[in-house]
């Protein structure tokens, strides 16, 4: 029923089949729209923020007290009448509830949904002890009759017509069925409560496990959990030791955050709480027989581990999924094994195994947005990245990226490598700045967008001519280019040359900078990308600025925040601190230092529309500065969805060209529709995408950085 991809070109046949599957593309465009603006309506109510704070810190204790709290629980619920179970596999939880059903002569199993019991493969276990299993939420009875598993942790079917229903529910019932929905679901009501009426068992997931009564509770939009907890004479709650919370206090306090993130409700239809083994008048003594598993299976591994002790503040509440632009194009199935999106990616390399991991983890394009939503605050892009360092360090990382990471270790090796590129481009170029001529064989799947030429001279070879003079400087800056905007777009550091040196700023390019090593922290090539950071910080180490301007948002974010945690344990963990306090993005120096308003501006009236970069809105968190900006400068036209990825991704777009080229179309057709005349961003790998993808297009709209708007109309 699970597989995952062995390996990347296995796992590309799979990505194409779900790119070629219209419906499910369709039904995932249409939710992925809707779920952002009902979330972002549903938590206007509530102090967002805060609340994920409370949430950490409560996930952070139990995690750092889980023994206490699992003897804490198994006491008061044992005096409830509740049978309480540790599991320390899979294997054994599978076990322990099948020798439950056995001592109480049980035939038939209902369950409800629980992505434990997924993780552990419980049906097929029981199944081979001779039990019947059914699944009674109403996604997971689909699913099962497919023989598939979740397409999603709250919505598992999401990926299925009402016409694919009609055809499962028409094999289960030997009855033609129709496609109307509200008669498909009057039917699995008839099917699924004879399974309710016939059980001798339920089985049920567990949101909540609070220690201080003993109590579960199960969260579900359907009454169906509620019919398998109390219905069957016999009720097994299976939970994962980090469902462990001290207090019902703190259980509700979640509960204001798991259901606007999961469905962008305020609350779920059915919240209940089971605290104790109630009556049940079909057992002898009138009570219910109430079993508790409590699963392991790494979890006490993860709960020890500083960095990855974080997972346990995960509510399964599906978010990172629903924000996520890959899953939005290729379904759960093909992002991840089990558990789906984001944490899956994670959960996948503790619960199931670093083979299962391997290909998987790659498929992240480290927009942020999972981070953006989490219910707990998890950070997890940083955690997907270690664990493809982890895995690199096992594993290796392959000939390219090593041949790579050995090029970007050595600084003047690989500038040198860049110059030589202008001269051997200029068959291909034919004098323009792109790579008009290179032979289709080599574009393979990344024909979707134009390639750019390297420029002709760099920005540290023309930094001597241009280097402006301040006698009274406001402040004194110092530019981190970058790669791309060194070697390939120099005219974007230029443009904030212009406009620094217009309002007096003292400006400052150490020529010992590098990459920032973001595309070697992608690639799991952690010690390289330490090395990389240490001769950063040591090129900016002379000179006493007052910030380091960056024009990359990605190199910003990742200088900014990265640096200090990567360097964390290092001898220069204290001028790495020094260093990522100094950074700070063009549009927030420009609008929040420099303070430029309207009237430094010639208002040129062109149409102007914006794309948000990832780690620009996100990973800094700054989005009024360059929209206030470009309507100084311009006539700013608000894009759709001008904060979804574009697709780059930096080294992603090379290992999945065909869910890069697929964002960049989105984004494109989107851009289109504001009839504008050029387009700005933050960040040159969204211009070398955007530009890329324009020019393929024939599609009539500049794409520049920001930079270049402003530097064209400021008042001298």
């Amino acid at each position: 029923m699970h597989e995952a991809p062995k390996t990347l070109a296995n796992y590309r046949k799979q990505i194409d089949e779900a790119l070629q599957d219209d419906f499910l593309r369709r039904t995932l465009d249409t939710f992925a729209v809707a779920y952002r603006a009902n979330r972002e309506a549903v938590f206007q109510d509530v102090d967002e923020r805060g609340l994920i704070a409370q949430i950490a810190e409560a996930k952070d204790y139990a995690c750092q007290h889980m023994e206490e709290l699992y003897a804490q629980f198994k006491e008061q619920a044992e005096k409830r009448g509740v049978h309480v179970h540790r599991a320390a596999t899979a294997e054994e939880a599978n076990r322990i509830i099948a020798r439950i059903a056995k001592e109480n002569n049980v035939k038939r199993v209902v369950k409800s949904k629980s992505m434990t019991a997924e993780e552990i493969q419980l049906n097929p276990a029981l199944e081979a002890e001779g039990l019947i299993v059914d699944e009674t939420d109403l996604g997971e009875w689909i699913i099962q009759l497919r023989h598939e598993g979740p397409s999603h942790m709250v919505m598992p079917a999401i990926h299925l017509s009402r016409y694919q229903v009609a055809d499962d529910f028409t094999r289960a019932t030997g009855e033609k069925q129709e496609t109307d929905v509200q008669k498909l679901v009057k039917v699995a009501r008839v099917q699924l409560r004879r399974k309710f009426i016939a059980a001798d068992m339920g089985v049920s997931g567990c949101n909540f496990a609070v220690a201080e009564n003993g109590a579960v509770s199960t969260v579900t939009n359907e009454g169906n959990a509620r019919m398998v907890t109390t219905l069957p004479r016999v009720h097994v709650a299976i939970a994962g030791l980090d469902k462990l919370i001290p207090t019902l206090d703190q259980a509700l306090t979640a509960l204001l955050v798991l259901p606007r993130n999961a469905t962008a409700q305020r609350l779920t239809s059915y919240v209940t709480w089971m605290c104790g083994a109630g009556p049940c008048a079909a057992n002898a003594d009138n009570r219910k027989i109430m079993h508790v598993v409590f699963l392991d299976n790494g979890r006490t591994e993860i709960a020890r581990d500083p960095l990855f002790s974080q997972i346990f503040r995960c509510v399964r509440c599906g978010a990172c999924a629903n924000v996520c632009p890959v899953f939005r194009l290729v379904g759960g199935h093909k992002m991840g094994y089990i558990y789906i999106g984001a944490i899956g990616l994670i959960l996948t390399y503790f619960f199931h195994g670093k083979d299962k991991a391997k290909v998987l983890c790659q498929n992240c394009v480290g927009c942020e947005a999972c981070k953006n939503v989490c219910a707990g605050g998890i950070d997890l892009p940083r955690l997907i990245r270690e664990i493809r360092s982890r895995l690199t360090d096992e594993q290796g990382g392959g000939a390219q990226a090593a041949l790579l990471a050995s090029v970007m270790k050595n600084r003047k090796l690989f500038h040198s490598l860049l110059k030589f590129a202008k001269y051997a481009q200029k068959p291909l170029t034919g004098g323009t700045q792109f790579q008009r001529h290179l032979p289709a064989i080599f574009l393979g799947k990344h024909g979707f967008k134009a390639l750019p030429a390297i420029a002709g001279k760099s920005f540290r070879d023309r930094w001597p001519e241009i280097a402006p003079k301040a006698v009274n400087p406001r402040f004194r800056v110092a530019l981190f280019g970058g790669c791309a905007q060194d070697f390939v777009y120099p005219e974007q550091l230029e443009a904030c040359v212009q406009i620094l040196a217009a309002r007096d700023v003292a400006v400052d390019f150490p020529l010992e900078q590098s990459c920032c090593g973001l595309p070697l922290e992608m690639m799991g090539q952690r010690k390289t990308s330490l090395d990389v950071a240490r001769q950063n910080i040591r090129a900016f180490s002379a000179g006493n600025y007052d910030y380091i301007i960056t024009l990359c948002a990605s190199c910003a974010s990742h200088l900014k925040h990265s640096y200090p945690e990567l360097l964390a344990n290092d001898p220069m963990q204290a001028d790495a601190k020094a260093f990522a306090d100094k950074i700070i993005d063009f549009s927030s120096f420009v609008h929040d230092k420099l303070e430029l308003k309207a009237e430094d501006f010639v208002n040129s009236g062109e149409k102007v529309t914006y794309h948000a970069s990832c780690h620009l809105c996100r990973g800094l968190g700054v989005r009024e500065a360059p929209r206030e900006l470009i309507a100084d400068a311009a006539r700013y036209v608000p894009c759709e969805e001008e904060e979804v990825c574009c697709g780059f991704g930096g080294t992603y777009s090379m290992k999945f060209p065909e869910i890069s080229g697929q964002l960049l179309d989105k984004k494109l057709k989107n851009v289109r529709e504001t009839r504008a005349t050029r387009m700005v961003v933050d960040c040159p790998g969204c211009v070398m995408q955007l530009r890329g993808g324009a020019e393929k297009q024939g599609l009539n709209v500049r794409v520049d950085h920001i930079a270049e708007l402003l530097a064209q109309n400021l008042k001298r």
